[in-house]
């Protein structure tokens, strides 16, 4: 029979695409807005899975009370699984299922969005256009032709953004613990992390968060950066240590900062704080800057991916529902 599942932290367009595809699946789907952690895991009263994104708390307490609720899947609608206690999971018998690759180019095409507003700073000059002001004071950007640029992994995310910088005719290293033969066949030269970060005009991060990756960006780390440099994160907002890249905008070693993630984004991000005093000092102090860029977590926001995220979700589930062997289960 088909299952019943749990959605947390709903959007109505997660609601628009999921209702779309379930329409040949027919699982019954439950949306709540509330993100899930300890207080809310009781809510999934009646369901046989959850699916959760990437700011909703899965740890093993949670996982213990998913269990006792008689929840038998996890099923992650992003890449990630850092918010996931794996283990947890496995000790309770609760497989995890994911999406590996809704759709690389989509977060790769926005990382270069950001470059080429922080760099050409499109949207001041939208502003001051509609303003009336023609100016182009204060508006000088530079060629990323010739231009270094580091890429911090070279999953599928991060060698699509490489080619794309490829095309720019930019000199691409890169650093990844796993080579990318064809990457090298293209010019990427791998090279360790503090040659990329001495070497690198704009530095983008695109691997995975764990205990090997938190705060990779640190106070030593920006150290180590070419000074003026650029740094993007379209990964995990815990890649980068943010009170040390506010001390380095502060001092100006860093010139550019792109954000698309944030290391306490679970308070803000996929919510409209417009009418509220925004508590979080840090945030606030990031979007001070002027050579700051900050999105609210939108590079994986396209039709295209939206519709695979909802496919492959769904697809895992009903794979789990028919006892068939899960392709995209997360393991140990």
């Amino acid at each position: 029979m088909p299952m019943t599942v749990a959605f947390f932290s709903t959007q109505s367009y997660d609601r628009a695409y999921f209702e779309r595809f379930n329409a040949s699946a027919g699982h019954r789907l439950l949306f709540l807005e509330t993100p899930l952690n300890e207080q809310t895991a009781t809510l999934v009263a009646g369901c046989e899975a959850v699916c959760i994104f990437v700011n909703d708390q899965c740890n093993a307490e949670v996982i213990k009370i998913l269990k006792e609720k008689g929840i038998r899947l996890i099923a992650l609608r992003c890449a990630g699984f850092n918010n996931v206690d794996i283990a947890a999971a496995k000790a309770h018998g609760i497989p995890v299922v994911r999406v590996p690759a809704y759709s690389p180019h989509a977060v790769a095409e926005h990382t270069v969005a950001l470059i080429l507003t922080l760099n050409r700073k499109t949207h001041k000059a939208y502003n001051r256009v509609r303003e009336g002001n023609f100016s182009l004071d204060r508006l000088t950007g530079f060629d990323l032709y010739g231009k270094t640029v580091g890429v911090v992994g070279t999953g599928k995310i991060g060698s699509v953004f490489a080619q794309i910088m490829l095309g720019f005719g930019c000199r691409v290293l890169a650093f990844d613990v796993q080579e990318n033969a064809a990457l090298v066949g293209e010019g990427v030269r791998y090279v360790a992390l503090d040659e990329l970060l001495a070497a690198a005009d704009i530095v983008s991060l695109h691997c995975p968060l764990n205990e090997h990756t938190r705060h990779l960006i640190n106070a030593g780390s920006l150290k180590k950066m070419k000074h003026g440099a650029m740094l993007i994160n379209t990964g995990r907002g815990a890649l980068i240590d943010t009170k040390a890249v506010v001390a380095a905008l502060k001092s100006g070693r860093l010139g550019h900062l792109g954000l698309d993630v944030y290391e306490q984004e679970e308070h803000l991000f996929f919510q409209d704080h417009s009418e509220t005093i925004i508590q979080d000092e840090l945030i606030l102090r990031l979007m001070s800057f002027p050579n700051v860029l900050i999105t609210a977590h939108q590079a994986f926001f396209t039709d295209e991916a939206l519709s695979e995220i909802a496919t492959v979700t769904l697809q895992n589930i009903t794979d789990f529902e028919k006892e068939r062997p899960l392709a995209n289960e997360v393991g140990m």
